[in-house]
């Protein structure tokens, strides 16, 4: 599984402010110079972008993560964590099996709208997106290779935990279900304890 939106797609007025937002003109001409690349190789500019990002992708299942235990309410998960870029891209590609206890969690750096995929994930899988509190705020179902992005309502999203099809529902784990580790909330086990008074 990988995620295939990147970016936050906010901008403070802050940044406005300091002049960070290109010109129209300078954005007409770094979208001519997307278009010509595009044509030059065959393709229309989303089809380049998509061949781009699809070169990088990994050719085999990557090797086994460190895991973490996953509270749901009562129901417990082992997790393999997936906190850096290229464990994040290669997630479950290639992998033909999972367990019913098990899972895939990934951890992003800060809470945006993410984007998943199948792309050569043979298996079907179930997914829930969760908030900066470690809170579901979506469940999807992912069908093998299936390329169509499953992009996220909300724009906070900092988790995701990929598991065997099916097993939310099996569980009755929906929305609004908190997820804990043994260290505590999934922000606390991540990224360390908040500073009293305000936001990390």
């Amino acid at each position: 599984m990988i995620r295939v939106a990147r970016a936050r797609d906010r901008l403070s007025d802050s940044a406005a402010a300091e002049g960070r937002i290109l010109s129209v003109s300078a954005l007409g001409l770094a979208l001519a110079l997307l278009l010509a690349v595009g044509a030059g190789c065959g393709r229309s500019a989303p089809e380049a972008a998509r061949a781009a990002e699809t070169s990088n992708l990994p050719k085999q299942a990557q090797p086994r993560l460190p895991t973490v235990k996953l509270w749901l309410g009562p129901h417990e998960l082992t997790a393999e964590v997936a906190r850096n870029e290229r464990e994040r891209s290669a997630g479950m590609m290639f992998r033909t099996n999972i367990a019913e206890s098990e899972a895939m969690l990934f951890v992003f750096p800060y809470a945006a709208r993410v984007s998943f995929w199948m792309k050569n994930v043979p298996i079907p899988l179930s997914c829930a997106y969760l908030n900066r509190e470690g809170v579901i705020v979506e469940l999807h179902e992912l069908k093998p290779h299936d390329e169509t992005p499953v992009v996220a309502e909300s724009r906070e999203v900092q988790f995701v935990i990929e598991t065997a099809q099916g097993w939310f529902e099996r569980n009755q784990v929906g929305v609004g279900t908190l997820v804990q580790t043994e260290k505590g909330s999934l922000r606390e086990t991540f990224f360390g304890r908040m500073p009293s008074g305000g936001e990390r």
